[in-house]
């Protein structure tokens, strides 16, 4: 993929395919390395299957008989000289504490760094498309911190639905003052 934030798209639907009604995405960034981590509770990944994740010829979709969004985001994190990491627990074992972890370390000083991409368009997609799972997102730079979550807002707008074009406006709005308080740039 072009950019990471195609990356993040991919595996956050994912939690919303396991039927997640809490999700995490957590972006930590320094000069150096820039570390994605979504965690969910949604029914997670039964053993068998989890070990064949990142495996392209490994998919539960019944549409075609790949899933590439795992095995690129694995190879685009070791190009780098990073790490990849998928953890899931399956809701038949462990009732009360299942869901999945997918984490990737990137190197930002490699070549093969794929930039971050538009980030905030990610999330605005995630919420306008699954308005009702809890999104919470963190991204932490060296200078702050960019945050939102998606029951605070909830709280805030009583009966709005989070997928009202007006409101998913000013959370690309919120999200955008955010970064540009940091200076931060996407590229």
């Amino acid at each position: 993929m072009k950019e990471l934030s195609l990356n993040i798209l991919d595996i956050a639907k994912n939690s919303v395919k396991a039927n997640a009604d809490e999700v995490r995405i957590t972006l930590t960034e320094t000069d150096d390395i820039f570390k994605i981590s979504i965690s969910d509770n949604g029914c997670g990944m039964k053993s068998d299957f989890l070990a064949t994740v990142t495996d392209p010829f490994s998919t539960t979709r019944t549409t075609r008989k790949v899933g590439m969004g795992i095995p690129f985001l694995k190879l685009a994190a070791e190009q780098t000289g990073g790490s990849f990491n998928i953890e899931s627990k399956h809701e038949s074992e462990y009732p009360d504490s299942h869901g999945t972890v997918t984490e990737a370390l990137f190197y930002k000083n490699n070549v093969d760094f794929t930039p971050p991409g538009d980030i905030i368009s990610t999330v605005t997609t995630l919420i306008q498309g699954s308005p009702d799972i809890r999104w919470i997102f963190t991204h932490t730079v060296p200078n702050g911190e960019v945050t939102l979550d998606t029951d605070e807002l909830k709280a805030v707008l009583g009966d709005v639905p989070l997928d009202n074009i007006e409101v998913i406006m000013w959370i690309t709005d919120f999200l955008r003052e955010q970064y540009s308080d940091l200076e931060y740039s996407f590229t």
